[in-house]
């Protein structure tokens, strides 16, 4: 419960620091052009609201003067017209559904399904010229663009770039079934492909070798080269278990937790696990596929008899102290777990660290916030097969990213991290978007001619349902994981 609740809080604090900033972006364009807004919520306020406000005090902070607009022409007693001006201010409140936010712009077709009178107003949004109204839709898509690589400058600043290089890796990798197939060998090195020189263990290694014609290894010493002769899937080589390559850790105990089967057995820090259910282990990747081969039978068990059966198995241990090798049985925990913390690839291989001045982040922050987004686009191409659309995940699958201790670091990079997802999710072509209005406000620049209200409000309605069906859609495939149907 602490774990969810840690991270619950992160997701929450994330998400309302972007999407504040979001409509703050496009606050600020519509204040620019003079264009009324007359509510901004953060969150959303179905049929009512926690808390809102007209105080003198948020106006001076979000209004440089009163905004005073003609809203009449009268004639006083000797026949003269004069205009009759007044306040607009803006509503700011908080709503209670905590997906998203919004800015009301008067004269702006979108999800507040605002009335649009017949008379356009000049404070209205329909009225000011194309490429004020394009700004205006674009603000917090760029806001969210910007805050972003400023997040990731100033992370690179603060703690400097840490990671594990992976021609640092000397006990190389272990492959699975597919990687073999194709010539890879446990324990070779990766160096790189025809087109680029791995640095880091992550997605864009795998990326990589998807786009390579060869990946080169170090095999014994000897660089060797091997040609991939085959179409390769990120999805498959990062879905399957185990995945495509995983860095050697050899299957060392770090910690045994108290009153655990591993302590009733005995074992101690740094003793190593040689066998599990009659099966030979060198790594933890190999100690997880055969602890997986169980978890695949226990969930096909029919009778608290048959699990325990499962549950009953062999371990062999070569312990530290003596090296003697000693096979014990031993009934595993419920999870299948037996009580011990695993030793990491930081207790093996020299870590890099690179340490940025102010200046020096910021490049190096737009570099890697630009590769963050160029990966992202280039996996979408996944979500339209059947694997890529059970692999879509709503608010749970986000939550889970979180850590599950509060590390202001990986706050901080996974909030960049969504702030570049919003971003680019917004400024699709989609109705209901930001990247929707900017579609047709292109197409009115480019032609001359307007969308009638009519349209805009249809295509909204449409926009709204080809979001609403992508929500469900990701959110039931959180709800089939996490009762173990997915």
């Amino acid at each position: 419960m602490e774990v969810f609740l840690i991270r619950l809080l992160q997701f929450l604090l994330s998400i309302s620091l972007l999407v504040l900033l979001h409509e703050c972006g496009h606050f600020f364009f519509a204040r620019l052009f003079k264009v009324r807004v007359s509510r901004f919520y953060l969150f959303f306020n179905p049929k009512f609201h926690i808390a809102s406000t007209y105080d003198p005090w948020v106006r001076k902070l979000f209004h440089m003067k009163p905004e005073e607009v003609p809203v009449k022409i009268e004639k006083d007693d000797d026949g003269n017209e004069r205009k009759v001006k007044e306040y607009v201010g803006t509503e700011y409140g908080l709503g209670w559904l905590p997906l998203g936010g919004y800015c009301a712009i008067d004269g702006m077709v979108d999800e507040t399904n605002q009335k649009l009178s017949d008379d356009p107003k000049p404070w209205e949004f329909r009225t000011k010229p194309a490429w004020q109204r394009l700004l205006i839709m674009i603000g917090g898509v760029l806001v969210n663009f910007l805050l972003a690589l400023f997040i990731y400058s100033m992370v690179l600043f603060h703690w400097g770039d840490s990671y594990i290089a992976v021609k640092d890796m000397n006990m190389g990798m272990k492959f699975n079934a597919e990687a073999k197939s194709l010539g890879f060998q446990d324990g070779d090195i990766l160096v790189g492909t025809d087109k680029k020189e791995f640095k880091k263990f992550d997605a864009d290694l795998f990326r990589a070798i998807t786009d390579a014609e060869r990946v080169d290894v170090i095999r014994d010493g000897k660089q060797v080269s091997i040609p991939i002769n085959k179409e390769l899937s990120l999805l498959d080589m990062l879905k399957k278990q185990p995945i495509f390559a995983s860095p050697f850790v050899p299957s060392e105990v770090d910690s045994v937790m108290a009153d655990s089967p591993a302590a009733k057995l005995g074992m101690k820090k740094g003793d190593k696990i040689v066998a599990f259910a009659g099966k030979p282990v060198d790594c933890w990747v190999t100690f997880d596929n055969e602890r997986g081969r169980l978890a695949d039978a226990l969930s096909s068990a029919k009778t608290p008899a048959d699990s325990m059966k499962i549950r009953q198995t062999t371990v062999a241990v070569e312990h530290k102290a003596t090296g003697a090798i000693d096979t014990m049985q031993v009934t595993l925990n419920p999870d299948l777990s037996l009580g011990i913390a695993k030793t990491s690839v930081l207790n093996y291989y020299k870590e890099t660290k690179k340490e940025y001045g102010f200046f020096e982040s910021f490049p190096a922050g737009i570099s890697y916030g630009v590769g963050v987004l160029r990966g992202y686009v280039d996996d979408l191409k996944y979500v339209f097969t059947a694997d890529g659309a059970k692999s879509l995940g709503g608010f749970g699958a986000i939550g889970s990213l979180f850590p599950a201790e509060w590390d202001w670091m990986m706050f901080w990079r996974m909030t960049a991290f969504l702030s570049i997802i919003l971003a680019f999710m917004n400024i699709l072509p989609i109705p209901a978007l930001d990247g929707g209005h900017v579609l047709f406000l292109l197409w009115e620049m480019i032609t001359g001619r307007k969308p009638s209200d009519k349209f805009m409000v249809y295509a909204e309605y449409i926009g709204m349902g080809i979001l609403l069906l992508l929500m469900v859609v990701a959110n039931l495939n959180d709800i089939l994981r996490w009762i173990g149907v997915m």
